[in-house]
């Protein structure tokens, strides 16, 4: 589902960068998001990629910082992306330089008595954030073998 001007993700992490314009260039020229809106006043970015959102705040004087921002920053958590290939942003990055945290490969993950398939590929972005993109493969049969 592509978010249109009156949808909303439920859930929208937003992520404190460094550096906005270098956030900015990664999400967009490499990982495929679209700008929906912008603050440049506050250094502000609400970023979407079919049904995914994300914001992106430079470091300021936020009021909700809970402890120090050390780099890598997001330690402990991962954002699933989905999306429809995950090939062409593997392709982008690779050409751009950037080394994945884990390259693509399938992954298969059991719910009840079957498995759902997914190709994923797994990158950290200029702060540290762990981004997994996937692509849904479908789903098989427990012990489906790959």
């Amino acid at each position: 589902m592509t978010a249109t001007e009156e949808e909303w993700a439920a859930l929208v992490p937003e992520l404190l960068v460094a550096d906005l314009a270098r956030s900015r260039a990664f999400y967009c020229e490499l990982c495929g998001f679209a700008v929906r809106f912008a603050r440049p006043e506050d250094g502000f970015l609400y970023l979407e990629l079919g049904g995914a959102q994300i914001m992106l705040e430079e470091m300021g004087e936020e009021a909700w910082v809970t402890g120090p921002m050390q780099a890598p920053f997001g330690r402990g958590i991962n954002l699933q992306i989905e999306v429809e290939a995950v090939a062409p942003i593997a392709a982008r990055l690779a050409a751009a330089g950037v080394v994945p945290f884990r390259a693509l490969h399938e992954a298969w993950y059991r719910e009840g008595d079957v498995e759902h398939g997914q190709a994923q590929l797994l990158v950290q972005d200029p702060d540290g954030y762990l981004l997994r993109f996937v692509e849904v493969l479908g789903t098989r049969a427990l012990g489906g073998g790959d």
